[in-house]
């Protein structure tokens, strides 16, 4: 069970009530279910917004429906007395109801509203200051992803959160990088070390050391010494790591396409082994992210065939919003959003002698096709190679979806940037590639690079970093 909005609401000895935003419901469907013994509002306005939105070419329908399934099934045939009064909320078919699910109608009288009630997230507000003032010795807190309407309730006297249950983690400064970077020599530092060859690996199994912190799986040594190590198992008294020749990791290539730092070639060590099932790529805009996962996408599909097809999606609040009123295909629709990709084919063969030609020929022989998430939900993808750009944009529900639709023998690749960010109702912490970053870090089959540095130009890399 997740905690609730926060930890001084939760140990708190006083029963409070939680009312909650249509925001917090579409980030998380089963939000319901996380604030444990205390009680949940639903605002009748509430339910009216995710009525509007259940049915539209939105990604975020999907979520609607899921949270208004939940509310169904905790209301089920309760009367209009027990639905006011607060429906035990169950959590499974053995455990015990703790908490209560209450539906709240409009009810602030003309005298009491402290906002104009133009707007719903006003009456809202209105209706919580009204509960407040009927119940004056209880705690109401009204929990909204939406940095403004917490702002307006507080001006109005009223407790506000953000909604925290499904945030991994407080800093991404504090995100794992994929790689850790020692000063000086690995080897100065261990007494001890066990060697073998295995399957013409070179397997290293050393003690595990404070240094290192709390490595993950597939995660990167690297030292001063040019020693490049890849983490493969964990105990609590040692580490095993496959020793990497870093001239060999540098001098790989896919598709023509040669990584231009160390950072670059981890990625495309990641990339490119048929055995990591997620590649999860993060870093500054101009950093490679989209260019590697596409270079190695075609090789491993074309030159290798370890795939059947590569699709290619992207979430931007545009594309949900606009994609069901462009003209044409499904790809054609796709087209402005997926530019990224066809710059990158472009980019991969600018030495051709007709680059026009050679992207033409790769779109028409290699089996990539552009879906949008709306395509992507509900299936099942076999033998595939998903590439995901902006994923910082996902929420860690849609997240979740989304990776689940990978079938036997596919392989997602997860791109993101947490500086670029344009959802209103997200940040860094609370972004479905934060999440992902954090939940996949012990999958022995995953993997994450966090790319250093701008590449793209000298006038992208100071941009990056002054503007």
């Amino acid at each position: 069970m997740h905690d609730a909005v926060t930890p001084e609401s939760i140990n708190s000895p006083r029963r409070t009530t939680y009312v909650l935003d249509s925001n917090v419901l579409i980030h998380d469907p089963n939000s319901i279910l996380n604030f444990e013994e205390h009680q949940v509002i639903i605002p009748i306005t509430v339910l009216e917004e995710l009525d509007k939105l259940k049915a539209g070419r939105q990604t975020i329908a999907a979520d609607c429906r899921q949270a208004i399934r939940l509310i169904d099934g905790i209301v089920g045939s309760a009367t209009p007395e027990e639905v006011e009064k607060g429906i035990p909320i169950i959590r499974g078919e053995k455990s015990d109801p703790v908490g209560t699910l209450s539906i709240q109608m409009n009810r602030a009288p003309a005298n009491v509203t402290q906002l104009p009630t133009n707007l719903n997230d006003n009456r809202i507000i209105n209706d919580i200051c009204q509960l407040k003032l009927e119940h004056p010795d209880s705690d109401f807190v009204l929990v909204t992803k939406d940095i403004n309407m917490r702002l307006k309730a507080r001006g109005c006297g009223l407790m506000a959160e953000d909604y925290h249950s499904d945030r991994q983690i407080d800093d991404v400064s504090l995100l794992p990088k994929g790689f850790q970077e020692l000063k000086g020599s690995l080897w100065d530092r261990i007494t001890d070390v066990q060697t073998e060859q295995h399957n013409g690996r070179t397997l290293h199994t050393i003690p595990r050391m404070e240094v290192f912190g709390h490595p993950g799986i597939n995660e990167f040594i690297i030292d001063e010494q040019d020693f490049v190590g890849r983490v493969l198992a964990i105990t609590k008294e040692s580490i095993t790591l496959e020793h990497l020749d870093k001239g060999k990791l540098l001098g790989r290539q896919a598709w023509g396409l040669h990584p231009l730092d160390i950072h670059q070639a981890l990625a495309l060590n990641l990339l490119l082994d048929p055995d990591i099932q997620l590649v999860n790529l993060n870093g500054p805009a101009g950093s490679g992210k989209t260019i590697l996962a596409l270079a190695a996408a075609i090789e491993m599909t074309v030159a290798e065939q370890h795939f059947r097809r590569i699709i290619v999606t992207r979430s931007t609040k545009g594309l949900d919003e606009d994609i069901g009123y462009l003209p044409g295909t499904e790809a054609e629709k796709m087209e402005p959003w997926l530019g990224a990709i066809t710059d990158n084919l472009e980019a991969l063969h600018s030495d051709d002698e007709s680059t026009r030609s050679s992207v033409d020929y790769i779109l028409d022989r290699i089996p990539i096709h552009f879906k949008s998430l709306n395509y992507i939900r509900g299936r099942s993808f076999q033998h595939s190679l998903i590439i995901i750009d902006e994923c910082q944009n996902l929420t860690p529900h849609q997240m979740k979806t989304i990776i689940t639709r990978a079938g036997q023998g596919s392989k997602v690749i997860c791109l993101g940037n947490l500086a670029q960010i344009d959802t209103p109702y997200l940040n860094p912490t609370s972004s479905g590639l934060t999440y992902l970053t954090q939940r996949f870090r012990d999958f022995e089959y995953g993997g994450m690079i966090q790319l250093e540095g701008v590449p793209r130009s000298a006038l992208a890399a100071f941009a990056e970093a002054n503007l």
